[in-house]
């Protein structure tokens, strides 16, 4: 038997037995990064993510199992997009939010969404905490529960009680087996690779230098600098929405450092562009990227050139560069099918976004498949426990 509550901040959980669950699994689910967007006022209740964090303990009151849960007054920051099903919601006269989020606020990274115990009944520990949500959702009359960017076992096991499942698409970077960037230019054909290799020497034709520092090697001074490109792509989007704070920042320098990958393109030795990505288990993931200046080729060299190059130096299995960008085909990123559950309280609703579910999975998938069979690089059997 467990015991499942929900606690309002991270701090109520020691960082201790939350990274216990974790092992070599999601750095975004770790308790410094999740604690530093709550630290930094990203994540509260003001910004419309109020932390309602379930965690299980058993009969001795050890941790066994635990999900980042967030009461939603919005679907912004989830990269899951809902937008229709609120406006059906609306439509149909019941109320959408608050709704509850299972997932990594501003971060669409497939990764575990439910925490367990080494050595435990997995299964079981997620059934019995999707069992919790569906009571808590029911209890507070709240529209539903979204389980964003899950891992196929939590896809079961959440089937069976009672969440429906959402299939969609990122475009991502595979490692197949490549000794160097010049080997992997060489499974593109001709045109596309003579273009990217256009494309890296009129950047260094400019005088700009690209260096690559991960863990304690990045320089304190870069974070800032960091931030301020991270708002300058804000600033230029018109759909553009600021999540973070320059405090957060300084809380992932203080106590995340370890997990963090910086790519900074320099000018006769002064930064002007770079790329925030995080890196463990064998994947580098982007999150953000800016710059002080537009240069020709600036953004591929410094979002995905390096950071391909970097990934086959270290033997990386897997680049995630995070959501869009059709454009991403032409460098070698194909279609990776990403996954999602929800739960849907109200059964006319419910019906209707079943029915919408099945209609975009075949979609998706047809879609994946056209764009796979058109893939600029040659055909790589995925590696043993892919997702």
């Amino acid at each position: 038997m467990y015991e499942v509550r929900a606690v309002r901040a991270l701090g109520e959980v020691g960082r201790e037995e939350w990274d216990a669950l974790i092992g070599g699994g999601s750095p975004f689910l770790e308790w410094d990064w999740l604690a530093a967007l709550e630290g930094s006022g990203c994540v509260a209740r003001k910004t419309g993510w109020l932390p309602q964090h379930l965690v299980a303990r058993d009969r001795n009151g050890r941790l066994v199992a635990a999900c980042p849960l967030y009461l939603k007054g919005h679907s912004m920051g989830e990269f899951v997009f809902d937008h229709e099903w609120a406006a059906a919601a609306q439509r149909a006269g019941i109320e959408y939010y608050p709704k509850l989020l299972v997932g990594v606020p501003f971060t669409p990274a497939t990764g575990e969404r439910f925490l367990t115990a080494p050595g435990s009944d997995r299964a079981a520990l997620v059934q019995a905490l999707g069992r919790a949500l569906r009571e808590i959702c029911d209890a507070n009359e709240l529209s539903s529960v979204h389980v964003n960017f899950c891992r196929p076992d939590e896809v079961d096991a959440l089937r069976e009680v009672g969440f429906k499942e959402r299939v969609g698409f990122q475009y991502q970077w595979r490692n197949g087996g490549y000794v160097t960037f010049e080997d992997y230019l060489q499974h593109f054909r001709s045109k596309r690779r003579n273009q990217i290799r256009r494309e890296r020497r009129e950047l260094a034709a400019q005088e700009v230098d690209i260096e690559i520092r991960v863990g304690e090697a990045i320089p304190d001074e870069w974070f800032p600098v960091m931030f301020d490109f991270y708002k300058s792509t804000i600033d230029k989007l018109y759909w553009g929405r600021q999540y973070l704070r320059p405090e957060f920042f300084e809380h992932v320098r203080a106590g995340f450092k370890r997990n963090l990958c910086f790519v900074m393109a320099l000018h006769r030795g002064q930064p002007i562009a770079g790329t925030f990505n995080v890196q463990k288990g064998g994947v580098l993931y982007g999150r953000y990227w800016g710059a002080a200046r537009d240069l020709r080729h600036l953004h591929f060299n410094v979002c995905y050139y390096a950071a391909v190059a970097h990934c086959i130096d270290e033997r990386l299995e897997r680049f995630e560069p995070g959501a869009g960008g059709e454009f991403k085909t032409l460098r070698g990123f194909d279609p990776q099918l990403t996954h999602s559950m929800h739960y849907i309280r109200d059964g006319r609703l419910a019906a209707a976004i079943e029915r919408f579910l099945i209609m975009e999975r075949r979609e998706v998938e047809r879609a994946v498949g056209s764009m796979r069979e058109r893939s600029e690089l040659k055909a790589i059997e995925p590696s043993a426990g892919d997702a």
